[in-house]
């Protein structure tokens, strides 16, 4: 375990709505609506009592640290946050950082099982996946996405993929895994609540279904 000084590796990728030059330790999960809902603290999540540190880097993408904040999921190049779980109204927000490798890592199979299963289980099945910091996309099979999608269709939900950067749809699209994730550009999603957010997509997706 490291405590300060990373190693660091300068990358371009979109954060907020723009291009810019960041480095990865320093990418955190989106954390103005903690004051509203905390994964580790919530009962019902699959990330429930798990501890962070600000100073302690541990977590790496291809040996290049990323910030403490973020929860890994068994996969040694996609990690995430839950930031928003509302059993209520039956939809997640997952905030993702890295490289979505089905090809070799199977991410998707990951991501279903580890993390999706569980919220399924407890009544969620509309989700919103914001991928403005998932760098890379290699496909593989389409099974656990075609698997995905049945699911939430049978329960009147939906998948929707958020600010996925250009380069890492070209892939998705040519696999047309858009058939089952959805993919949607908001890129000023940060200056909603996490309802109003979902409010906003439900009703776009609703309106369209008319």
């Amino acid at each position: 375990m490291l405590i300060c000084s990373p190693v660091i590796k300068k990358i371009n990728l979109p954060i907020g709505g723009r291009n810019c030059v960041s480095v990865m330790h320093e990418i955190e999960p989106f954390y103005n609506w903690r004051h509203i809902y905390i994964s580790e603290e919530d009962e019902r999540s699959p990330f429930y009592g798990r501890e962070h540190s600000e100073f302690e880097f541990s977590q790496t993408i291809y040996n290049y640290y990323i910030h403490p904040q973020w929860d890994d999921i068994g996969s040694r190049t996609i990690y995430v946050k839950v930031l928003m779980a509302d059993y209520d109204e039956g939809y997640a927000i997952i905030e993702m950082i890295g490289e979505w490798n089905d090809a070799i890592e199977n991410d998707i199979m990951t991501i279903k099982r580890d993390m999706i299963d569980a919220f399924q289980e407890q009544g969620i099945y509309k989700f919103i996946l914001i991928a403005e910091n998932v760098l890379n996309f290699h496909s593989g099979d389409a099974d656990y996405y075609a698997e995905w999608y049945e699911e939430v269709m049978d329960n009147e939900g939906w998948i929707i993929c958020l600010n996925m950067p250009e380069s890492s749809q070209y892939e998705f699209r040519k696999k047309k895994l858009y058939q089952y994730i959805e993919l949607m550009e908001i890129e000023n999603w940060r200056v909603y609540k996490p309802i109003h957010l979902f409010r906003l997509i439900d009703q776009q997706i609703a309106a369209r279904l008319k």
